[in-house]
């Protein structure tokens, strides 16, 4: 049994610090980068990237909302082909920093508001994805499992990794339950650890109510902006670790 840990990073802006990146770099297999919009800016982009080539991390786009103030997590209304052009922008700057770190991105991930919206628009989600294939065709998709994420990438053919979340908990529709709902977002390492690997055991999403909904889990998302963040991190590596589950980059497939 093999998967990647993944965390979203690169989120400082100037001299605002956030995240705990050098540390979970350290943990992870795989890292989603802030390309400017929602986050980050030059400056944290090639800090970050250097320090995923350096640890043998695999680099991923993290595009999102143009919205610093809500870190991308306000809901905005968008066609689809801003949609797709406002993913391709970030990709390409995202591809061109990578390089100058002497790397190379691997896979791309949506942000914040813009993945929850995908998440249940299966037409957003493919002009988002069709953007980035625009740019590179072989690029692995990072989808959330079972949702239209999952099905916009199927359709379009593309090469995908499918994710679950170590620290949110799920509705019984298997989406990530709305952070402002009790409960919605887990803090105890080891509750996390315990949760996540009865997910990757059973091949299946745990709803908050106990219901198994059967998912591909290729990758398990740690978010990387909280006080708890590398506690999770180490947690839940051990545990899996324990379990004999292999920590490695996803290879990403086509449906």
């Amino acid at each position: 049994m093999r998967v990647d840990l993944n965390a979203d990073m690169g989120e400082s802006f100037g001299p605002w610090p956030m995240g705990a990146d050098r540390a979970l770099l350290d943990i992870i297999t795989s890292a989603n980068i802030a390309c400017g919009f929602h986050a980050g800016d030059p400056d944290v982009m090639a800090g970050a990237m250097a320090l995923a080539v350096k640890n043998g991390v695999g680099i991923g786009a993290h595009p999102g909302f143009r919205d610093l103030q809500g870190f991308g997590r306000r809901k905005m209304d968008i066609s689809h082909a801003e949609a797709r052009n406002l993913v391709a922008y970030q990709l390409g700057a995202a591809q061109a920093m990578a390089r100058a770190a002497g790397g190379q991105v691997r896979h791309l991930k949506l942000h914040g508001a813009l993945a929850n919206m995908a998440s249940a628009d299966e037409g957003l989600a493919a002009a988002c994805y069709q953007g980035a294939l625009a740019v590179d065709p072989d690029i692995i998709l990072m989808v959330i499992s079972g949702t239209a994420q999952d099905r916009a990438a199927r359709a379009l053919n593309a090469r995908i990794a499918c994710e679950i979340f170590a620290d949110r908990a799920y509705t019984e529709d298997g989406l990530l339950m709305d952070r402002r709902q009790p409960g919605a977002v887990l803090h105890d390492p080891d509750t996390i650890a315990a949760r996540i690997l009865a997910m990757v055991q059973a091949g299946a999403i745990i709803t908050a109510q106990g219901t198994h909904l059967p998912a591909r889990i290729d990758t398990i998302c740690l978010h990387g902006d909280g006080p708890e963040a590398v506690g999770i991190a180490r947690a839940l590596r051990a545990t899996l670790e324990g379990a004999g589950v292999q920590l490695a980059q996803f290879e990403g497939t086509r449906a």
